[in-house]
């Protein structure tokens, strides 16, 4: 009876263990992905931020801060510092940034100024409490080199992703406001003013012209396709805009997909440009706490999705083998909002 007794036990026990194949095919079958980056920007420390736990379930490799992580607008270190901590410090954020690696670029409201930019007199200290926030090290360049910007590849098996990050904040010259005040700005005449600097433009163009990389993924905190708003844009620049695309025809560079935040609104945009071999897409991811729900319409000759006016962040699924990223709009519940793929 004894003996009986054993070898029973010992059937149940090995028919409950897990097979390692098995287990791992199944794991395969929740992520059928090869890398995954979720990014996201407007991040009031005030609000709660509903979405850590809920990213997660989509198992990102990386995760991209849009900017804006937190709204400081203020010239008192301190108090910036304090917020900066108040994000760092929330026990649900401080699991989320043990599993997924953190990078990310900042926007006017953390940059210290509501649509600030080189005229900013705090900008050297807030940088050092933005590196502060993602604990570079006191020997990276970033810690003596002016703004933030930065970048990092990427290898998965043998397939490689760039990841770029821009400042558009440290160096970028003063905006045109509009004289007859129906919209915040207008596009500059001029072709004087500089959205990235002259330092941050040829490390920009090293980066791409060098890069031997299957995707590049170039975060800039505000949007660059969409402009007909009269907010912040890359548009208010038009020769900016003509530079970066000339700079991502003429450098051959792979892949290129560009990301954006700011807005309170989510949206793709795409535009096919001469000599570019697959279309320049900006997707953009805002806002994580609060968004702008009152949105009825705004014209953008570019965009290819649906406008989400409620909270939400970014997801791009690179099947790696197929050259091809799903993109996605997600929100409350991990639901996904809107959704488009592009073939490489």
């Amino acid at each position: 009876m004894r003996l009986f007794l054993l070898i029973s036990v010992t059937l149940l026990l090995t028919s409950c263990k897990p097979d390692k194949k098995e287990t791992k095919q199944s794991e395969k079958q929740n992520n059928p992905y090869d890398f995954v980056i979720a990014f996201g920007s407007c991040n009031n420390q005030n609000l709660p931020n509903p979405f850590w736990n809920e990213i997660l379930q989509n198992n990102p490799n990386i995760w991209i801060w849009g900017g804006d992580i937190i709204y400081a607008d203020t010239d008192n270190m301190k108090l910036m510092k304090s917020y900066y901590d108040q994000v760092k410090n929330d026990s649900v954020y401080s699991k989320f940034s043990k599993k997924a690696e953190l990078l990310g670029t900042w926007d006017d409201h953390d940059y210290g100024l509501n649509d600030g930019g080189e005229e900013y007199t705090k900008k050297d200290s807030a940088q050092q409490l933005f590196l502060d926030f993602f604990d570079v090290s006191k020997n990276d360049i970033r810690r003596t080199r002016k703004g933030v910007y930065n970048s990092k590849t990427y290898t998965i098996n043998n397939k490689t992703i760039k990841v770029i990050v821009l400042d558009t904040r440290y160096f970028r010259t003063p905006l045109s406001k509009d004289p007859t005040g129906e919209k915040r700005y207008i596009p500059d005449t001029t072709s004087s003013g500089t959205m990235l600097g002259e330092e941050q433009w040829e490390w920009l163009e090293n980066e791409l012209k060098n890069t031997t990389s299957d995707f590049n993924i170039i975060m800039s905190s505000v949007q660059f396709l969409s402009y007909e708003h009269g907010f912040e844009s890359w548009g208010n620049m038009p020769h900016e805009v003509k530079k970066l695309k000339n700079l991502i025809v003429n450098s051959k560079a792979k892949g290129v997909i560009l990301l954006s935040g700011d807005r309170h609104i989510s949206e793709i945009s795409s535009v096919k440009i001469d000599s570019l071999s697959y279309p320049l897409i900006d997707f953009t991811s805002s806002g994580l706490t609060h968004s702008y729900t009152s949105y009825s319409f705004e014209p953008n000759q570019y965009r290819i999705t649906d406008v989400i006016n409620d909270k939400s962040y970014g997801l791009l699924n690179f099947d790696l083998n197929n050259n091809k990223v799903v993109m996605e709009i997600r929100g409350a519940n991990n639901k996904v909002l809107a959704t488009y793929t592009q073939q490489y």
